[in-house]
C-alpha cells in the first residue's frame, strides 16, 4: 500500500493559508481540507440556530461550541481519505501551535507523519489582506486588532516547522 502524505498549513488570519494550501494540494495531487470552506454551511447554520451571529469565527462562544467540532471534523475527513490519497488540511490551529506534543498526536491517530507549515508575514500586512479580502467573518479581528494580534498563533510553534514568510 502506498503511503500518502499529509500536510497542514497553520498560522494566523490573512497570512496566505488558504492560497498556500491550494497550491500544495495542487502539486501534490491531494485532497484541501480548509477550515474556511470544508465546515461552514455547518457552522453558519449553527450559529444562527444558537441565536448567534452566523460571521462570528472570533467569540468566546464560537470557541466553545465549534472550534474543536470543527477540527474535528478536517481530522475524520483526513483519516477517511489517507487510504487512498494525500491529504492537506488548512486552519489556524493556534493552540496546538504551542502544545509540543501535538504531531505525535497526529501521527499516532493518522498513522502517517505529518509535514507542519507554519506560514507568517508582518502583523500590517495580515490586516491590508483581510481588509482586502472583504470577508464579514473578519469584522472583529479588524475591529479590535490589537486584541486579535495577542490571540494569533504563537510567534515560533512549540515543535520543528516548515517555516513560509509570505510577506515577500
Amino acid at each position: 500500500m502506498t503511503q500518502h502524505s499529509l500536510h497542514i498549513v497553520a498560522g494566523a488570519a490573512g497570512v496566505g493559508k488558504s492560497s498556500f494550501g491550494k497550491e500544495l494540494a495542487a502539486q501534490s495531487a491531494a485532497v484541501l481540507l480548509d477550515s474556511d470552506t470544508v465546515t461552514e454551511p455547518v457552522v453558519r447554520a449553527g450559529l444562527l440556530a444558537a441565536g448567534l451571529d452566523p460571521t462570528d469565527r472570533d467569540s468566546p462562544e464560537y470557541k466553545r461550541i465549534f472550534r474543536d467540532a470543527v477540527y474535528e471534523c478536517l481530522f475524520q475527513t483526513a483519516a477517511d481519505n489517507l487510504n487512498h490519497i494525500s491529504v492537506v488540511i488548512v486552519g489556524p490551529f493556534t493552540r496546538e501551535l504551542g502544545d509540543a506534543r501535538w504531531p505525535d498526536q497526529l501521527r499516532k491517530r493518522l498513522g502517517v507523519e505529518p509535514t507542519i507549515w507554519f506560514l507568517t508575514c508582518e502583523d500590517e500586512e495580515r490586516r491590508r489582506r483581510i481588509e482586502r479580502r472583504g470577508n464579514p467573518r473578519d469584522q472583529a479581528k479588524l475591529l479590535d486588532w490589537p486584541q486579535h494580534v495577542a490571540e494569533a498563533p504563537p510567534a515560533q510553534p512549540a515543535f520543528r516547522v516548515k517555516q513560509i514568510d509570505t510577506g515577500s
